[in-house]
């Protein structure tokens, strides 16, 4: 049984049934049952529906688990979580191994099952399909009297005490599916890592979140380059060059800098002269004017495929006669230089929130080229990832990736997609009368949907879009918020205050904090405003005071949906990621892999890194 190598998958059942029968038969109770196939595992455990050719034989399984057996711990010790840090998080799952990653997945999709209706709701028939009526109505009932602040909090798993025992339920167990967000100890991960401060002259143009995820990133991707004894390392999407840019100057790596924009790609060209000027001053200065600069090579280059990636990865770093580094131009073809080009060089590849499907690209390139030893990636834009089932699934797409959840027939859709960029940390940060905002935006846009359903039938069958009109109008707002803060009573903020517990008490609710005239008014600037966007002139028969005042009564529901809706954000995103991790860990290949928050979360919500190592 133990040396059974690589089993067919009927081999492997019989193996299953005869080692069960044999330790029943000696009177072995407690046991532990390992098997090599995930699609094996999923039979069993029921998470995949087996063919006709195995169904009796998983049938046969499944009945000798109705045995008297006695219960094991191993379950839980298989869970002891990895990284170190994901414990001190309250995390119950672990995703050290292919088995245990395959089992939170398990666990996620179980427990989303019944939130499909959530997950796969647009906010912007909230009235039109009176989305709320789908909740549990004791949960609505709750909420609906909850203060802003506390449903700016159920994203992060923060529940109240007075709250219904399902409800705080649902948000706890939401919390305990999430990858944990804190920032790990990286020290502990990457021993010897030492984040070096960036210089000024690196640091301009950088926002503090930039700052911050630079610093970060160059110094593990420069602590793996040197693990793995790296030569070159590539940036994908590297944007304006930022994070090349200090691994060259300031870590001194040979770097490959690939983004889409031709104008990241001058922009980054140009910044670097910059900085190269001023290293160079500086090295006159202290007598070694003639050390050498490592310059980020630019390439401009929309990566469609593992193919141009690959392609891009073999390219020959050179320099002309003025010792500047020649910037290729390539218009969405493989390179003619790939022929030629030296397969010596061993890579790194790096992505700071590469987005869509070029994060996936990364991991399938790292698999398939044997010269990249490492892949450092941080995914983005969940939304625009490509989806089996889509359209043209001739091409390989970004979910699923790991032969796991493809065999368990696992999809998301667009919307569930979006749902998983959400930030439970974003709203967290919020301040009331922001989150109150938010709120109000959402309930303007779903009442203006009720305008075009109403005045406007024929636009609707194109699922229009107005744009993210609502920044103009959250800055219109924020003035009047100060405005208004300056002449009102203390009486008119209400303050917030935590219990023993941790509960927040602040119990200002979104109908106290919302006048009726004053939405009307803001409505009415929103439609009019999305009408214009859409190229439509308003009707003279056209009431929006009537569509208002016909829907308001519901906008009470609106922040509790969405809180509620958005909770689920983490788990979904922790399932792309999970993905990802799974796919590397069935390569059968010696491999180190896992993830890890980098960042700190308040600065860069977006902060889980993938990060394989080839050993």
């Amino acid at each position: 049984m133990h040396n059974i190598g690589h089993p067919t998958v009927t081999v492997e059942l019989w193996g299953v049934i005869s080692g069960l029968n044999l330790a029943w038969s000696l009177g072995c109770k407690r046991i532990i049952l390992e098997v090599d196939s995930l699609l094996v595992r999923g039979w069993i455990t029921g998470m995949v529906a087996s063919g006709p050719f195995h169904s009796s034989l998983v049938n046969d399984i499944k009945s000798l688990f109705m045995k008297d057996w006695e219960s094991s711990d191993s379950e839980q010790e298989a869970r002891h979580p990895f990284p170190a840090h994901m414990a001190e998080c309250g995390c119950e799952y672990s995703c050290q191994t292919a088995v245990q990653t395959l089992d939170w997945i398990q666990a996620i999709v179980r427990f989303i099952e019944p939130y499909i209706f959530l997950m796969e709701a647009h906010v912007v028939n909230f009235f039109k399909d009176r989305l709320w009526e789908a909740v549990d109505k004791e949960w609505m009932d709750c909420l609906r009297e909850e203060s802003v602040q506390n449903l700016l909090l159920i994203p992060s798993g923060v529940v109240q005490g007075h709250w219904p025992a399902s409800l705080k339920k649902f948000v706890h167990t939401l919390r305990c599916l999430s990858f944990p967000r804190d920032q790990a100890d990286l020290q502990t991960m990457f021993p010897g890592l030492h984040a070096d401060s960036l210089s000024s002259v690196l640091i301009q143009g950088m926002s503090m979140k930039k700052k911050h995820e630079v610093e970060v990133l160059s110094a593990i991707v420069s602590f793996i380059a040197k693990r793995v004894g790296a030569h070159t390392i590539i940036d994908v999407g590297a944007g304006q060059g930022y994070l090349a840019q200090v691994l060259s100057f300031q870590y001194q790596h040979s770097v490959v800098a690939i983004d889409a924009s031709s104008h990241h790609g001058r922009v980054t060209d140009a910044r670097a002269e910059r900085i190269k000027k001023h290293y160079a001053a500086q090295m006159r200065r202290s007598g070694s004017a003639n050390m050498s600069l490592n310059i980020p090579k630019t390439i401009t280059c929309e990566v469609s495929s593992i193919d141009m990636l690959k392609g891009l990865s073999m390219i020959p770093i050179h320099k002309d006669a003025n010792e500047k580094l020649v910037r290729h131009e390539i218009d969405g073809r493989k390179p003619d230089s790939v022929s030629d080009a030296s397969n010596d060089a061993l890579l790194v590849l790096a992505g700071l929130h590469s987005c869509g499907d070029l994060s996936v690209t990364m991991l399938r390139t790292f698999i398939e080229l044997d010269d990249v030893k490492a892949v450092v990636s941080i995914g983005c834009c969940y939304n625009l990832l490509s989806e089996v089932g889509s359209e043209d699934d001739s091409c390989q797409r970004g979910f699923p990736v790991s032969s796991g959840i493809k065999s368990a027939g696992i999809s998301l859709g667009k919307c569930s997609r979006d749902l998983a960029c959400q930030s439970a940390e974003r709203w967290r940060s919020l301040k009331e009368d922001s989150g109150l905002h938010n709120f109000e935006l959402h309930a303007f846009r779903a009442a203006f949907q009720m305008v075009l359903l109403s005045h406007y039938p024929e636009v609707m069958v194109t699922s229009p879009s107005i744009g993210r009109q609502g920044k103009a109008m959250r800055r219109q707002q924020q003035r009047r918020i100060l405005e208004s803060s300056l002449n009102q009573e203390s009486s008119c903020r209400v303050g917030s205050d935590f219990d023993s517990n941790g509960s927040c008490n602040n119990r200002s609710t979104i109908c106290e904090r919302a006048p009726s005239g004053t939405n009307y008014s803001n409505f009415e600037e929103f439609s009019l405003s999305g009408l214009q966007r859409l190229g439509l002139q308003p009707l003279q028969d056209m009431d929006l005071h009537w569509i208002w005042k016909e829907h308001e009564p519901f906008m009470e529901f609106i922040g509790p949906y969405w809180s509620l809706r958005a909770a689920i954000g983490g788990v979904l995103e922790t399932l792309i990621l999970l993905d990802r991790l799974l796919f590397l860990q069935e390569q059968g290949i010696p491999l180190k892999a896992f993830m890890l928050p980098i960042f700190d979360p308040s600065l860069s919500p977006r902060n889980v890194a993938i990060v394989a190592m080839k050993i």
